[in-house]
């Protein structure tokens, strides 16, 4: 003779058997030398697309100058007015430039950073994301570089004419990094995720009131500056909101109660759900 032992994945008000999907999850904290293999992995893949910039130059600068084109067929090219009161304003300039250069990885590696160390719930399902818009970025990158309009006439490079701090435009640095990759913005994209990253960590009004006006910032810096197009910044945006839906449609399916189901009796769950034959 043998019995069945059954879960009720609705629970019940009695308070009997939690339902799956109302168990606590466990956020255990991923080993930081995987994080840290995967961020190498990115900046080993950027480096591989930037090694192709000097084949793509033309066809980098002929798309640059499409965008542009585009822009002003819609009377949306903001960018050489903007870059021109900027490079009048040597000081302003200099703040703007360091904040261009910095601010991308200072702020969205320390949000990150504390995500992974402090909030792990959130951390997982946000790493995803930002993993998820650097290859997508990196993709366009390859398939349709876009010089930044710096790179056209009458534009002015900013950064380095204010020679900012950590300036990816002048010296040594400057052979390290992808000239050709302004469509999307990860500037934009990056910032956009910290907006996300901080709005889910807290309702506070003040850091909500930060998280917007950060990428509101870093617009008004790529766009001044001479790095950017506008369209690079919706770019940017879009490219950011599809890796966040991807991954947030893909953890609301795995968290949800058939998908939990399937999860454990892929892993040797059945007994728990269909129970064990016991002697009478």
């Amino acid at each position: 003779m043998s019995t069945a032992v059954s879960i009720d994945t609705r629970g019940s008000a009695g308070g009997a058997v939690p339902g799956i999907a109302a168990l606590p999850r466990p956020h255990v904290r991923s080993r930081w030398w995987l994080e840290a293999l995967a961020i190498a992995w990115l900046c080993w893949l950027y480096d591989a697309i930037t090694n192709l910039a000097p084949l793509r130059l033309q066809p980098a600068l002929a798309h640059a100058e499409g965008v542009l084109r585009l822009e002003q067929a819609v009377h949306l090219n903001p960018e050489l007015a903007l870059d021109r009161w900027l490079a009048g304003h040597h000081t302003l300039g200099l703040v703007i430039s360091d904040y261009y250069d910095n601010a991308h990885f200072v702020v969205t590696l320390s949000l990150l950073g504390w995500l992974w160390w402090r909030r792990g719930d959130l951390y997982r399902p946000l790493r995803n994301s930002l993993v998820l818009m650097n290859l997508v970025a990196f993709a366009v990158f390859w398939l349709y570089p876009v010089a930044p309009p710096r790179m056209l006439g009458g534009f002015t490079d900013v950064v380095a004419a204010s020679h900012a701090i950590g300036s990816w435009h002048t010296g040594p640095l400057a052979a390290h990094a992808d000239e050709l990759a302004a469509m999307p913005s990860l500037h934009i994209a990056w910032a956009a995720w910290c907006a996300l990253a901080l709005w889910r960590l807290s309702k506070c009004r003040w850091v909500r009131a930060l998280a917007v006006l950060y990428p509101c910032t870093t617009a008004f810096a790529v766009l001044t500056t001479g790095n950017h197009f506008v369209l690079d910044i919706l770019a940017g945006f879009a490219t950011a909101a599809l890796a966040v839906l991807c991954v947030d449609l893909v953890t609301r399916r795995r968290r949800s109660p058939s998908g939990t189901l399937r999860h454990l009796a892929g892993r040797g769950g059945r007994h728990a759900l269909a129970g064990t034959e016991r002697p009478a």
